[in-house]
C-alpha cells in the first residue's frame, strides 16, 4: 500500500500542525527517531508465538542475549547452570526487574511464558521441554526429555511476557520488560513506541521511536525528503546519493539457494503431492551445477554488488565449517564431470543419460524480484552445461504442492544452529518447508543428534561442523550437495549522517527488525 507522505508525517507527529512540518535538520540531536526499517508483522508482538526470533523483541527482554560475536551474555538471568547430563537448566533471574506497567517480573512469569509458548503450537519448538517450574521467586528450573544443546537459543530469542497481563489481545497490546513500550499502532501505517521508564538495562538515548510501514518507493522518497532517520532500501536505490544520509551495508546470513529434490520420483506426500525428481536425484547433476555457477557474478549482476557469495545456510556463524567452501565458476570442470558420469549432449545440445533428458523447472515465489532474477541468471548459466532449465514463479500455496518434486529458489538464515537440523535431518523430511527435498544421510543424522544432545555449545559446534563435512561425507557442497547455496543478501539502510548505530552482528533472515538489536547503543555523533 502506498501512502501520501504528508499524511504519514502528520500521523506520526507528536504535536500539532507546526510540529508535523519540522524537518529532520530542525529536530537533529533530539531524543526521537523516525524509522522505516521493514515490514509490519502480521501476527503482532507476542514472543510466545514467534515475535523476536529474528531480532530484538524490543518490548520484552530475554533471559540471555548474544553479543556482536555471538557469545552468550546474561540479560534477565543473573546466572544459569546446566546439569552434567544436560537435562536440567537452572536459571537465576534478577530481582530488580519490572514490567512496563510497574509490576515485578518473577520466576512465575518465566514459567508462564515457556508453558504458553509450548502450548501455542507455533514456530517455537519446545517439544523437548518436559516441564518448567519456579523453584523460588527468582529461580526457574527447566527439565528436558533429552539433552539439547540448542535449547539455550530459546533463552536468547524468547521474550518474557507477564502472567498477570497476558490475554487474547496481548499480541496487539504487549507489556514487557524490554527497553521500549508500545504507545500506538495504526495498522498498515505506523507504530509508535516510547522508552520503558522501568527498564533495568542500558538506557537508549532515544525516548520515542516511530516506525513507518512504507512500500519501497515511498520509503526512499521519505529518505530523500529528510523525514526519516533510518530507512531500509533495496539495491536498486543504493547507488543514488541522498544528501544528509549515509549508506550502511550490513552482512547477513539472509541467504538464497536452490533446494534440489534428492530422491527419485515415484512417491507422494500424505496430501498427494509428488515427491522426487529423477534428474536432480543424480548427484553429479547437483555437484556440476554447484561448481559451475559464478556466485560473484550473481552478487554483482542480481544484487548490484550488495551481497556475498553463499556456500552454506550458516556462513561465518560459530557452527559453520569453513572447509565446506567450494571453488565455483568452473564450467569446464563441471562439463567433464557430467561427461564422465555418462551425461552426453544430444543433437539439441541437451544432455541425456539412459534415455533421461537433463531438464527441470526451477520454481521461485511469484512477486519476489530477487529470487526471480537469481533463478533466471542461474538457469542461463546452467544452459552452458547442457542442462535445460525452465523458470516459473508460483504462489506459496502452489509451491506447497510442487516443492517436493521441483528445485525451488529458497531462503533461510537464522542465529540458531537448529536450522541445520530442520532442513537436513531425515526426521524432518516433508515437514512443511523443512527438508522439502527429502534429503537423508545416516552419518549426518548421527552427527546432528550428537550436536543436539551435547552438553556444551562448544562440543555441539564440533558435531555441527562434522555434519557439514567430516572429510568423507556431509550435507555441504563437499558432501552430498542437496542444496546449491548462491548468495547472502546485504541488508541496506540509509542512516542520518549524524546518527551512529554502532557495530551490528551478522543479521539473520529479513523478518523482524534486526537492526534494532543494539538500539540502546545508538547515539548522535558528537
Amino acid at each position: 500500500m502506498m501512502f501520501v507522505l504528508i499524511g504519514i508525517l502528520g500521523a506520526c507527529s507528536s504535536g500539532g500542525d507546526n510540529d508535523s512540518k519540522q524537518t529532520k535538520e530542525e529536530t537533529a540531536k533530539k531524543d526521537e527517531l523516525v524509522l522505516a526499517v521493514g515490514g509490519e508483522t502480521d501476527e503482532g508482538f507476542d514472543p510466545t508465538t514467534g515475535w523476536g526470533m529474528y531480532g530484538s523483541p524490543l518490548f520484552q527482554s530475554t533471559l540471555l542475549k548474544y553479543d556482536k560475536d555471538f557469545n552468550v551474555e546474561n540479560d534477565l538471568a543473573k546466572d544459569y547452570k546446566v546439569s552434567e547430563d544436560g537435562l536440567t537448566y537452572t536459571v537465576e533471574i534478577r530481582d530488580d526487574v519490572k514490567f512496563s506497567d510497574e509490576e515485578p517480573l518473577t520466576a512465575e512469569d518465566v514459567v508462564f511464558t515457556f508453558r504458553t509458548a509450548k502450548e501455542s503450537g507455533s514456530v517455537i519448538d519446545l517439544s523437548n521441554l518436559e516441564k518448567v517450574e519456579a523453584i523460588d521467586d527468582y529461580t526457574v528450573e527447566f527439565k528436558l526429555k533429552q539433552p539439547e544443546s540448542s535449547f539455550i537459543t530459546l533463552f536468547v530469542t524468547t521474550g518474557i511476557v507477564p502472567k498477570h497481563a497476558y490475554d487474547d489481545s496481548y499480541n496487539e497490546n504487549p507489556i514487557g520488560s524490554g527497553p521500549y513500550q508500545l504507545v500506538q499502532w495504526n495498522k498498515g501505517q505506523q507504530l509508535i513506541v516510547e522508552a520503558n521508564p522501568y527498564y533495568y538495562g542500558d538506557k537508549s538515548e532515544f525516548k520515542k521511536l516511530t516506525f513507518l510501514f512504507l512500500e519501497e518507493d515511498a520509503a526512499f522518497a521519505a529518505a530523500k525528503s529528510g523525514e526519516v532517520d533510518v530507512v531500509a532500501i533495496t539495491p536498486s536505490f543504493a547507488k543514488q546519493n541522498v544528501p544528509g544520509m549515509d549508506l550502511v551495508e550490513l552482512d547477513t546470513v539472509d541467504n538464497r539457494g536452490i533446494v534440489f529434490p534428492y530422491v527419485k520420483s515415484g512417491e507422494e506426500t500424505a496430501d498427494g503431492a509428488p515427491i522426487g525428481n529423477d534428474v536432480t536425484a543424480d548427484e553429479t547433476i547437483r555437484k556440476a551445477i554447484d561448481i559451475a555457477v559464478n556466485r560473484e557474478a550473481l552478487v554483482d549482476g542480481v544484487l548490484d554488488g550488495y551481497g556475498t557469495p553463499a556456500y552454506s545456510v550458516a556462513d561465518h556463524l560459530p557452527w559453520w565449517n569453513p572447509e565446506t567452501e567450494v571453488k565455483d565458476n568452473e564450467m569446464e570442470k563441471a562439463k567433464k564431470m557430467l561427461d564422465d558420469a555418462g551425461w552426453k549432449e544430444n543433437d539439441q545440445g541437451v544432455r541425456e543419460k539412459d534415455g533421461l533428458e537433463a531438464s527441470f523447472t526451477l520454481l521461485y515465489p511469484a512477486g519476489d524480484e530477487i529470487r526471480q532474477s537469481l533463478s533466471i541468471a542461474v538457469a542461463d548459466e546452467i544452459k552452458d552445461l547442457g542442462i535445460k532449465v525452465k523458470t516459473e514463479g508460483q504462489s506459496w500455496n502452489d509451491l506447497e504442492k510442487t516443492m517436493y518434486s521441483n528445485p525451488v529458489m529458497m531462503g533461510w538464515g537464522s542465529h540458531d544452529p537448529l536450522e541445520m537440523y530442520n532442513i537436513y535431518s531425515s526426521e524432518t523430511r516433508g515437514e512443511g518447508f523443512y527438508n522439502t527435498n527429502y534429503y537423508s544421510n545416516p552419518v549426518v543424522d548421527e552427527y546432528m543428534e550428537k550436536a543436539m544432545h551435547a552438553t556444551t555449545q562448544e562440543k555441539a559446534n564440533e558435531y555441527w561442523k562434522k555434519a557439514q563435512w567430516d572429510g568423507e561425507t556431509g550435507f555441504s557442497s563437499k558432501g552430498d550437495t542437496p542444496w546449491v547455496w548462491l548468495v547472502n543478501l546485504q541488508h541496506l539502510y540509509l542512516v542520518d549522517e549524524n546518527l551512529d548505530i554502532g557495530d551490528q552482528k551478522l543479521h539473520p533472515h529479513g523478518h523482524g527488525w534486526p537492526i534494532t538489536d543494539f538500539i540502546e547503543q545508538w547515539h548522535w555523533k558528537k
